[in-house]
């Protein structure tokens, strides 16, 4: 969630490290600063509001010295206001620190340190970090930061500076992600390897419980009795060092992931259509053919549009593999204690590998002796290391907070998974390779349905003034309509509600009048008659229609106000290609209301925190 760079080494820092924070704006803040050092000084500069505000400052303020720490603040203990931006310092200056993460049990903290006589200058749980730090320190920040820790309840991901030890940064981690690399000119940390793209080419992401040292020089490794680890560098992920993680020549990277949908559903699908048996081919998964076969019931989890995907992941393996499956919100599955049996597969999604929410409930899963997988995008993240097994995304870099090609290609995984467990269960040949021919003119189908941006345009003009729409679908297409209203949600700011599109006379109907639109989504299958008789339901109350369908156009534009074409395919994959004009259509209103899409209000693109 929120974000924090650091660099020691031969150059001037502060373009390092405003850089750094720059690549981090996609992750969500509301305010942003830094702390370098030169000799027995630290230099502090910090600003609510957007980066922009703080290269002002610094410009006018400038801040010397050859290492440093920065930090992007998305609030969660005070306000979004300069004394509550990251870094903070002890009373005297001596330590700075900057934090993402909670601590949960800092009130008890602030207070005793209070009746010590220390003051507070913000409202926030870190602050207690640095008079905890700065009380145990005697010239020795490494040990200092050890026993500081010691105390603390809750989640972090840490570095902290001393103006005592020039030079020395010192980062530790507990449930909030830290990547350490080593470039020509010095040693970096970073919460995302996004921050490090161009300045190193491998790193080494911290585990829970480490404390890792840097000096221009040197760098260390330490567990919590401060005793060296061994660790082993990675290379950083192609993809950061390609150019996609820059917009190219589109206006958002929202808009640019958008239409990089067809090239992510084709990466995803690389090396793993096994045409001779017939089936999809994974080399992650950790567990064979028998073991897979034994398996009984699986529990999909994830938030937000991850756990979207999973309600399509629900359909897609009872469909094509006759297995049991039950969606769980991870905010709610990590506090439950449902009864789960050795043939039970718990399988997270995730696009960061980082959401707090789905790690924990993927760590309760591992404390029970369950077997857990993970759909994940993000090479080395947390949860790709910490399940038994695993599939990624390889969509490329996910830089908008409003996720469109993660969700594409978590359900296109999902429909390689649904079609491999049904090939080991019940699905014939014939029926496997028709999937595959299927599987394969999806891209194609996606660029096509990219062509209906002009007349998404054309829609959002006409309803860009509503305050509230209705997203309604069935059967597989019901997911699509929570995503689609997430979206607008997320970048426009107009309220919207998705449902099942036959549960609106259960009670929703009541919201529908001449002002609020209702977006169908209309499938070409078993279902289409039933959802014209809904859109029939509200066109007899003076609703507003938009529908999306991918057949039969004449009987659809007979009920509805404004209809959108796309291609049509096999019902499994509809929400792929039905989801595009609705990402369009909230990208266009977000726009036409002048709303940041890419960085929404509010939002964070991985949320670190619970």
């Amino acid at each position: 969630m929120c974000g924090i760079i650091g660099f020691t080494g031969r150059r001037e820092a502060a373009p390092i490290l405003l850089e750094g924070l720059r690549r981090l704006e996609y992750r969500g803040y509301d305010s942003s600063g830094i702390a370098t050092g030169t000799g027995r000084q630290l230099h502090i500069r910090k600003k609510a509001g957007r980066l922009q505000a703080l290269q002002r400052l610094i410009a006018e303020y400038p801040a010397a010295g050859c290492y440093g720490i920065g930090h992007t603040r998305w609030a969660t203990h005070g306000g979004a206001t300069d004394r509550n931006a990251h870094p903070h310092t002890d009373q005297t200056g001596l330590i700075a620190v900057v934090h993402n993460g909670v601590i949960e049990n800092y009130l008890a903290l602030r207070q005793q340190l209070q009746s010590q006589g220390v003051i507070f200058r913000s409202e926030t749980d870190t602050e207690v970090l640095a008079h905890l730090i700065a009380h145990y320190y005697h010239g020795d920040l490494v040990s200092a930061v050890r026993q500081a820790l010691q105390l603390v309840r809750g989640t972090y991901g840490l570095a902290v500076v001393s103006r005592q030890e020039p030079g020395l940064i010192v980062a530790a981690r507990w449930g909030s992600p830290l990547v350490v690399g080593q470039g020509t000119e010095g040693r970096y940390l970073a919460s995302d390897t996004n921050a490090l793209s161009g300045w190193v080419e491998k790193v080494h992401y911290l585990e829970d419980g480490q404390i890792c040292v840097l000096t221009e020089q040197e760098w260390d490794v330490l567990d919590q009795r401060l005793a060296s680890v061994p660790f082993v560098l990675q290379e950083l992920p192609s993809d950061l060092n390609d150019g996609q993680a820059d917009k190219g020549e589109y206006p958002h990277f929202m808009l640019k992931e958008i239409y990089e949908q067809p090239e992510a559903l084709t990466n995803a699908m690389r090396g793993r259509l096994h045409e001779a048996d017939a089936t999809a081919h994974f080399g992650g998964l950790n567990l064979t053919a028998a073991q897979l076969r034994q398996v009984e019931r699986i529990i999909i989890t994830g938030c937000g549009t991850s756990y979207y995907a999973g309600l399509v992941g629900e359909y897609l393996i009872e469909d094509l593999a006759r297995l049991p499956v039950e969606v769980e919100y991870a905010s709610e599955l990590r506090y439950r204690h449902p009864p789960i049996d050795p043939q039970t597969i718990l399988l997270a999604i995730t696009q960061s590998g980082e959401t707090a929410d789905t790690l924990a409930a993927l760590r309760e899963a591992n404390r029970r002796g369950q077997t857990t997988l993970a759909i994940c995008n993000v090479v080395g993240s947390s949860i790709a290391r910490e399940a038994h097994g695993g599939v990624y995304l390889h969509a490329g870099p996910e830089i908008g907070v409003a996720s469109t090609k993660a969700f594409t290609a978590q359900c296109l995984v999902l429909t390689l998974l649904a079609l491999y467990l049904g090939r080991l269960r019940h699905l014939s040949v014939s029926q496997g390779q028709r999937i595959l021919r299927e599987l394969q003119a999806l891209p194609e189908a996606v660029r096509q349905a990219l062509q209906c941006h002009d007349s998404v345009k054309t829609l959002a003009e006409k309803y860009s003034h509503a305050t509230n729409m209705l997203y309604l679908g069935r059967q597989y297409l019901y997911p699509v309509a929570l995503e689609g209203a997430l979206k607008l949600k997320e970048i426009s700011y107009i309220h919207a509600e998705g449902y099942p599109a036959a549960e609106m006379k259960h009670g929703p109907i009541a919201l529908v009048d001449e002002q609020t639109p209702s977006v169908f989504l209309v499938p070409s299958g078993p279902v289409f008659d039933k959802v014209l008789a809904n859109m029939q339901e509200i066109k007899a109350r003076g609703g507003p229609i938009i529908a999306i369908t991918s057949g039969n156009e004449a009987e659809v534009a007979a009920i509805a106000d404004d209809v959108i074409a796309v291609p049509a395919v096999a019902e499994y994959l509809q929400p792929i290609v039905t989801v595009i004009p609705l990402q369009l259509l909230a990208y266009e209103m977000a726009l036409l209301r002048g709303c940041d899409v890419d960085r929404p209000r509010n939002l964070a693109k991985s949320v670190t925190v619970e």
